[in-house]
């Protein structure tokens, strides 16, 4: 759905599409039951889910495990007043299966620090959300009002 300010919605697969475009998102859990958010590298895997790679004895690996958390990744072009904006809500899991995580080893993820113990954590896609900024027409009412209007 296209809306008079250049806002559209876009659907599951363009939403998927669009994660493949960047390699960092952020994720957001619950940490000490309170909202925790986490730059982090990503990429998708089989049926498309959100794959991390970080330290097994992390803190992060240890919070989301079993939780649901929200992923969250975009592109901005500011002087063009673009961009898009998708989220992906799943319960994350810490991958176990010794073969799994050598699967995932040979995909090629790495983690940004250099880990003794590493591990993968998967979200898989249970609710995926996206919008598209194509530029305002009028050049915008200030900085990324059209973005930030009626989110409905």
């Amino acid at each position: 759905m296209e809306r008079e300010n250049g806002l559209r919605m876009l659907d599951r697969q363009e939403c998927l599409r669009r994660l493949t475009l960047v390699p960092i998102g952020r994720l957001v859990y619950t940490h000490e039951a309170l909202p925790a958010v986490l730059p982090v590298n990503f990429s998708l895997d089989q049926e498309h889910a959100v794959v991390l790679r970080t330290s097994a004895v992390s803190r992060l690996a240890h919070a989301v495990d079993g939780a649901v958390v929200a992923f969250e990744a975009d592109w901005f072009d500011e002087a063009a007043r673009s961009g898009w904006s998708v989220s992906v809500i799943g319960r994350a899991a810490v991958v176990t299966d010794p073969k799994e995580q050598e699967r995932l080893r040979a995909v090629g993820l790495r983690s940004w620090l250099a880990v003794a113990q590493d591990t993968f954590i998967r979200i898989p896609p249970e609710l995926v959300t996206g919008r598209l900024l194509e530029g305002h027409p009028r050049g915008g009412e200030g900085r990324g009002a059209a973005w930030l209007a009626d989110v409905s």
